[in-house]
């Protein structure tokens, strides 16, 4: 008996984040739609305040989020690469975007608006509870973030941005400041600085002028996990 080979997926649009759990009707559907955006290093995808109404899905590269604080200095939120969905809320309520996306590499993306995604269930109006469903997982992912954020302590906070922000596989360095660090973290500069220090010290990680490198990735997961030990 000669077993066929799996079928190979045709379109591009991830089933991680927003998208996680989603049907492969619904998937093949939206990614029929989605159109392709290209980006060098330095290009701005959108910047805060402009008008929103597009999903978009990270092919490849790797896009920075940012904003700007009441002193008008850029505050860097957020950091995703191949595999990530942002920008989800347009496809239920366009608006103004809350943060300047940047490519910080050569990136390729697809991107799928609100009137094509309205055209689509239109079309297919049983796709109406799969995307409900999906928006629900969002609420119920966002509101896991916002509780870590208030109940964890600081080092587990920072442990687990670090982990997110230096995908396993590549070389563990993050050039970003520790002042940058502490607004990921809702926490002073002071505070991250005296945790990296005990970190370093126990060659968890090596700290250089504005980035540090992950020496022991292991180590640093479990500090990412307190109920682990």
């Amino acid at each position: 008996m000669t077993l066929s080979a799996p079928k190979r997926r045709k379109w591009l649009l991830p089933n991680r984040g927003f998208l996680s759990g989603a049907s492969e009707r619904l998937l093949e559907i939206l990614d029929s739609e989605a159109s392709e955006v290209l980006l060098q290093a330095g290009d701005i995808l959108f910047d805060q305040g402009d008008d929103g109404d597009a999903l978009y899905a990270i092919v490849s590269g790797a896009v920075e989020f940012s904003t700007l604080s009441s002193a008008g200095r850029k505050l860097s939120l957020d950091i995703m690469r191949a595999g990530a969905v942002f920008g989800e809320i347009a496809l239920f309520d366009p608006g103004p975007r809350t943060a300047t996306a940047t490519a910080l590499e050569p990136s390729r993306l697809r991107r799928l608006r609100n009137r094509d995604v309205l055209s689509q269930l239109a079309a297919h109006p049983d796709l109406a509870g799969d995307l409900l469903r999906l928006a629900g997982q969002r609420m119920r992912w966002m509101n896991t973030q916002l509780s870590e954020q208030v109940f964890l302590p600081m080092p587990v906070r920072l442990a687990r941005k670090l982990l997110y922000l230096t995908p396993d596989g590549g070389d563990g360095r993050l050039s970003l400041s520790q002042t940058e660090l502490a607004e990921f973290v809702g926490a002073t500069r002071e505070a991250v600085s005296k945790t990296l220090s005990q970190w370093k010290r126990s060659d968890v990680i090596d700290i250089g002028r504005g980035s540090l490198t992950i020496l022991d990735r292991k180590a640093l997961m479990l500090l990412a996990d307190p109920d682990i030990g």
